[in-house]
């Protein structure tokens, strides 16, 4: 709040007294120079909630806003982040898509994806035991276990169990996550400049700057749990 500002505020005998080199000017030079950093927070406090745009400290607390705080192991400031402040962005600009389809194969591997930055992770479930999902991890992402195992819990069907596997290395050569993100088929936006889907695909645009793979044609839809 500038000087002129606050000297407005103040009975009209005080005005009077707040001239060049009394004791109230100076105190009003004061209460502006106290107030303005507050004011420059607040001139652009929708910065601090944008993924891309909040300080690399506060990115791990807008994580508990998306209900993805299970990514980081501890969620504070002064605790050294399990994956890089980039992708940690993505995660929490894609936490809706997350919530969505929490608890589907879909959901879970987009999860991975984006935090792990590698594609290839395979989601087998056993006939021969009912309600058990192994996840075989990528060689690439073989030394983020810790992390791909926090996530494979949150994520996960709650009355399923889980065993999380590396894959052995020359097996499912993992790459960069694919462009175009597409949920599965309701996932789609409608609207007049949407593009046209693939036969058996829906696309849907890209939320921030990281892409998470489409499903396959022939897979059916999934529907959160």
């Amino acid at each position: 709040m500038r000087r002129a500002a606050i000297e407005r505020l103040l009975p009209a005998a005080y005005q009077r007294a707040a001239g060049p080199g009394s004791v109230l000017g100076a105190l009003l030079d004061v209460m502006e120079a106290l107030h303005a950093p507050d004011e420059a927070v607040l001139a652009d406090v929708d910065a601090l909630f944008g993924p891309y745009r909040t300080p690399d400290g506060f990115v791990a607390y807008l994580t508990r806003w998306v209900a993805m705080d299970h990514v980081v192991a501890a969620p504070r400031a002064d605790a050294p982040l399990p994956l890089p402040v980039g992708r940690l962005r993505d995660v929490v600009a894609h936490g809706a898509l997350l919530a969505r389809w929490r608890g589907t194969p879909y959901g879970m591997r987009t999860a991975l994806e984006l935090a792990t930055g590698v594609s290839g992770f395979v989601l087998d479930e056993p006939p021969e035991r009912p309600f058990h999902l192994v996840v075989r991890v990528p060689p690439v992402a073989a030394d983020r276990l810790a992390l791909v195992t926090r996530i494979v819990e949150a994520e996960k069907p709650a009355a399923v169990t889980v065993e999380v596997v590396a894959s052995p290395a020359g097996t499912e050569p993992a790459g960069p996550v694919p462009a175009a993100p597409s949920p599965p088929s309701d996932a789609a936006p409608a609207g007049p400049d949407a593009a046209e889907p693939a036969a058996g695909v829906a696309t849907v645009r890209a939320v921030g700057r990281a892409h998470v793979p489409a499903p396959l044609p022939h897979d059916p839809p999934e529907e959160p749990s």
